[in-house]
């Protein structure tokens, strides 16, 4: 990465490999120039380069890109332009690169309010002066162009130029015209139909006592303690009149407009999601199974599993967006240098040296979250040699981020648990095969091993293994017959198929060693925590079908991984639900699919910081408890919630002027309401203010909020997706919110947006409908009647629900 500083307000970064980009800081300070001005927001830098150097030939030329065997990853592209260029020294340039990291990667910038973006918008738009210093006019137009006349009429409202040629001073485009500008090309009708439901007599304005009714109402969650969490007093909405509403004169008086009510739902206290679950909110000191863990397949690839081209830079990017365990397929280097390199074996994808890899993880795995890293090894380097260099490679590269002896409080014992994310910060874990034997032969030649164990060499009889490693062996023993007869099953593909680790490799696993599934029944007898067992995608589902219970208790204690099928070869990928929802903790996906399993996964690890690991839920830690992800009526002691969502009406949705509709469906437990919704299309094309007048969909009964999400999606007629939103359910807000779309990849799109009225209640049944109580003495009412106590302890709970 280089950065060059060109003024003492723009500075030219350039990240590995050719991004280049021009930020500049005015007050507000959003945004990179990468060509051409884009939101100061994370991008997938390699498919950035992808996309520019294949529609461009002269740079193709320029790089060589025709011809494979040139590592055009290697070259860099600086332009930098304007007066006054200085040269950042050493330190300098750490401070900016760690600054731009902290912004670029802050939770909270893609998850900002709707008023951020259209300041992101206003920002931009002014900063794109031509040489006279002046906005041209055609900008405008071209930042709104699903509907010329309108953005015309609009700029006529607020006395401003509006030929194509003309321009005008910033200073004539203040934000207040802007916010004006903005309040004619998008009219808010469903504001003002709120707006009038609460104000008095008809009066162009509300009262603080009326706004305050109207935030007690419908902005605040129903299910807040009133004790805990007081309802708002009028005295204590006057700070918010303050700040959002225009008129100096209502402020006097302590009223609000209707576009003063706009202004406060487009800020931040009213985000769709709670920010607290933005930060790190969990618990990260308990045992590492206990928690999901951020994971990536095949990450060295950035395309097919057949002959995409593999990089070191996926391991950069995947690392900075917060995954934790990342995999690398090893295998035999060529003479005469026999430098081991990582590939997908017997395809055509092309070769990456595995020192390129580690060099490019020490320099990325902590950037943006200090918790573990796992390197999830599929190790088919079957010489002494070469394995030896790729141990040496981890120690003297990534130093003491290497954990290679177990934590003194954590010895490798089984009934022992495994430390805690936050006992192994920095820390970097392989997970390789371990050989179970002390005095392996450091000559023979490895092995080949199809049953996913470790296993050495045979011992001399004055050699003798321990009783722990005489049993490991003979669970390899046992298996060793089944697997070969395995190795041609697609489905696995070359996982299967690993050499013995040799001393050194061997000598690197501790809490994450690889074992051979037998049965959950065998794991459970031997409680070993520190052994991980991987499934391919079909013999996982199919005992998490088969055996929910067990998989979900065998997930309470030690860990597992998935990962994508051999027949995958287009890279896509399967739905990480199903393993979530029995608590498999590595849910390996393909990285460079931004399909619909993706984007699920991006949304949930999105939360907790995005540190990579989430807490699981209770049940789904403790041993005392029993957790079956197919149960269809209810889980004990889990309160289920009631989700309703009413869509009002969109705004600059898209490019073009279409019709539109919005899906909404709910992801999460088998039992949970499957049934998807979507609005009718818009009568007419809209694409600026469409506006829909529909009842709210409801979900009734989602039985645990922790492992469900809310999807909504707007299409275009002939099913185009225009943009799409998936927020976790127990994150979600009540209450009247903009909610900022994203792209098929997950990045804020910045301008479209839905306006949506969100509802979320402790879940009641309908025997009980009609009673007046409400919250926790609801919940004490319905645990009453559907767990088994005795007749004396209901009559004594009747005190607090009487109806």
């Amino acid at each position: 990465m280089e950065i060059i500083l060109l003024s003492s307000t723009t500075v030219v970064f350039r990240g590995r490999p050719g991004l280049f980009a021009l930020l500049s800081s005015p007050v507000l300070a959003f945004f990179l120039r990468m060509y051409q001005t884009v939101d100061f927001v994370t991008r997938n830098i390699f498919s950035f380069i992808f996309i520019f150097f294949q529609q461009t030939p002269k740079v193709r030329n320029v790089f060589n890109l025709d011809f494979p065997e040139n590592n055009y990853l290697a070259k860099t592209l600086t332009i930098v332009s304007g007066p006054d260029v200085v040269n950042l020294s050493y330190s300098n340039f750490f401070d900016w690169a760690d600054d731009i990291l902290s912004i670029a990667y802050n939770p909270l910038t893609n998850n900002a309010c709707r008023q951020v973006f259209l300041e992101k918008i206003y920002v931009r738009i002014t900063l794109q002066t031509n040489k006279d210093g002046k906005i041209p006019v055609k900008n405008i137009y071209q930042m709104f162009p699903s509907d010329r006349k309108k953005v015309e009429a609009a700029l006529t409202s607020c006395h401003l130029p509006k030929g194509k040629n003309d321009s005008m001073k910033p200073e004539e485009f203040s934000e207040s015209v802007y916010k004006s500008f903005l309040m004619h090309l998008c009219p808010r009708p469903e504001i003002y139909e709120i707006f009038t439901s609460y104000n008095t007599k008809a009066k162009p304005y509300m009262t603080k006592e009326n706004f305050c009714k109207f935030i007690n109402e419908k902005q605040r969650d129903s299910r807040l303690n009133e004790i805990l969490f007081p309802r708002l007093k009028p005295e204590q909405v006057k700070a918010l009149i303050e700040r959002y509403e225009p008129s100096q004169a209502n402020v006097q008086r302590g009223q609000i407009s209707p576009e003063g009510l706009l202004f406060y739902l487009l800020g931040p206290e009213n985000s769709v999601v709670d920010p607290e679950k933005l930060l790190i909110y969990q618990n990260m000191a308990q045992p590492l199974p206990h928690y999901y863990i951020k994971s990536s397949h095949n990450t060295y690839l950035t395309a097919g599993q057949f002959s995409g081209v593999s990089s070191p830079e996926m391991y950069r990017q995947c690392l900075l967006t917060g995954c934790r365990c990342v995999e690398l397929d090893c295998w035999n280097g060529k003479p005469p240098d026999e430098e081991p390199i990582i590939t997908h074996g017997f395809t055509m994808t092309t070769e990456i040296l595995f020192k390129d890899v580690i060099e490019a993880i020490a320099e990325s795995a902590f950037k943006t979250s200090q918790y573990p890293v796992i390197l999830s090894f599929e190790n088919h380097v079957d010489s002494v040699k070469q394995q030896k260099k790729m141990a040496d490679y981890c120690k003297n590269i990534f130093g003491e981020a290497l954990l290679i002896d177990p934590l003194e409080k954590y010895p490798l014992k089984p009934g022992q648990q495994i430390p805690s994310p936050s006992e192994m910060l920095g820390k970097i874990l392989i997970k390789n095969k371990k050989n179970q034997s002390r005095n392996e032969s450091a000559q023979g030649p490895a092995k080949k091993n199809v049953s996913g164990d470790a296993s050495g060499p045979e011992q001399d009889s004055s050699q003798m293994p321990t009783t722990q490693e005489a049993e490991d062996r003979e669970e390899v023993d046992e298996a060793v017959e089944e697997d070969e007869e395995q190795m041609k099953n697609s489905d696995e593909g070359t996982a299967g198929q690993e050499v013995t680790a040799f001393e050194e490799m061997s000598a690197l696993v501790n809490y994450i060693q690889p074992n051979k599934f037998v049965s959950f029944e065998h794991a459970k007898k031997k409680n070993r925590s520190y052994v991980v067992s991987s499934f391919v995608e079909t013999k996982a589902i199919e005992l998490v079908t088969k055996f929910p219970v067990e998989f979900v208790d065998y997930n309470k204690r030690q860990m597992s991984r998935i990962y994508p099928k051999g027949t995958r070869m287009d890279s896509s990928n399967y739905n990480p639900q199903i393993f979530w929802n029995a608590g498999c903790q590595m849910v390996a996906l393909n990285y460079q699919t931004m399909d619909f399993p993706m984007q699920l996964n991006m949304a949930m690890f999105e939360f907790n910081s995005r540190t990579g690991y989430l807490l699981k839920h209770d049940f789904m830690r403790r041993t005392e408890k029993r957790f079956d992800p197919y149960a269809m009526d209810r889980i004990d002691v889990i309160v289920s919630n009631t989700l309703s969502i009413k869509i009002y009406s969109g705004q600059f949705l898209s490019d073009k002027n279409v019709k539109t509709a919005v899906e909404v469906e709910v992801i999460g437990l088998p039992g949970d309401p499957k049934r998807k919704y979507r609005t009718k299309w818009t009568s007419t094309p809209n694409s600026i203010n469409p506006v829909w007048k529909e009842e709210p969909f409801v979900f009734d009964k989602i039985l645990m909020p922790e492992m469900a999400s809310l999807r909504i999606a707007v299409y275009e007629e002939g099913g185009k997706l225009i943009g799409h939103r998936i927020i976790p359910v127990h994150v979600l807000r009540s209450g009247f919110h903009h909610v900022c779309l994203r792209s098929e990849s997950n990045m804020p799109l910045t301008l479209p947006s839905l306006f949506v009225y969100i509802e979320v209640k402790d879940y009641i049944p309908e025997s009980f409908a009609g009673n007046r109580c409400h919250g926790l003495e609801m919940q004490v009412c319905y645990f009453v009647v559907m767990t088994t106590i005795s007749a004396p302890a209901a009559v004594s709970l009747q005190h607090l629900c009487p109806h």
